[in-house]
């Protein structure tokens, strides 16, 4: 097994045997298709989305690479990632201790603690807790919403995953620019209306756009989601990707969805 690099503090991942794992109150447990992996999921808390899906998609990875992802929820990019790439070490970022501990019980359940770790850690905090350039790949689908406009309950775990309550996207440009070696790539899904600030944040941090993809959900809709993928320190010239349609019509995906979810 490839050695992890070494962290910067004391904290250390969600470690689970195989022997506790269990499902809890209102969990479920979801076939991920990929090499027979599955995830436990909370309903009720949250659970992924088409948008993770895709970004594993339109992500690429080598088997040497370490990779990180930011704000990992129960460790659905991780597990796919390691399903479509392999990569020599995964670890995941989690603020939320209950989606932690989720995570954490899915890559033991699938048998991969030995590639996978999750950390308890704060993305504001990332750069404290591994060490700097140490990372070939970071993934993150951060919070999309600005702010806590219109949330009844800014402290539940569906605010915190879909606002930007306690983290911002510069809080997330900046910490991936420190943690990424140079050359290193950063993978995001996010929604088109807020592309504009992006693109401003990430070349702020030196984090120059090479790739994006709009998402549709069907061919006469306008986009919901838009992937991008920007290197550190890379040369201004970016490729816009045919656009990406998710529905041929409802219930039905397009044959490309169907190859990123590996049917």
């Amino acid at each position: 097994m490839t050695q992890e690099p070494p962290r910067r503090d004391n904290r250390q991942p969600v470690e689970i045997r195989p022997a506790e794992i269990s499902l809890k109150e209102d969990e479920r447990l979801d076939d991920l298709q990929r090499n027979g992996y599955r995830i436990i999921q909370n309903p009720k808390k949250f659970c992924f989305g088409m948008d993770a899906v895709l970004l594993t998609g339109f992500a690429h990875a080598r088997p040497q690479d370490r990779l990180l992802d930011l704000g990992t929820g129960t460790g659905i990019i991780p597990i796919l990632m390691e399903a479509k790439y392999g990569c020599a070490h995964l670890t995941g970022l989690e603020i939320q201790a209950d989606s932690a501990d989720m995570a954490a019980r899915s890559v033991a359940l699938n048998g991969l603690a030995d590639k996978i770790d999750i950390i308890t850690g704060d993305i504001r905090e990332a750069d404290r807790i591994f060490p700097a350039a140490s990372f070939d790949c970071i993934t993150c689908n951060p919070p999309y919403m600005i702010g806590e406009h219109g949330i009844a309950n800014p402290e539940t775990p569906k605010a915190i995953a879909r606002h930007e309550i306690l983290c911002t996207f510069e809080d997330v440009a900046g910490q991936a620019a420190k943690l990424l070696k140079p050359g290193g790539h950063f993978f995001l899904v996010h929604r088109p209306f807020r592309l504009a600030e992006i693109v401003v944040e990430l070349t702020r941090h030196k984090l120059e756009p090479k790739r994006m993809q709009l998402a549709y959900p069907y061919a006469d809709r306008e986009p919901n989601m838009v992937l991008l993928e920007a290197v550190r320190g890379g040369r201004p010239r970016m490729r816009v990707e045919k656009p990406l349609i998710v529905f041929r019509e409802p219930g039905v995906y397009m044959p490309e969805i169907r190859e990123v979810y590996g049917y």
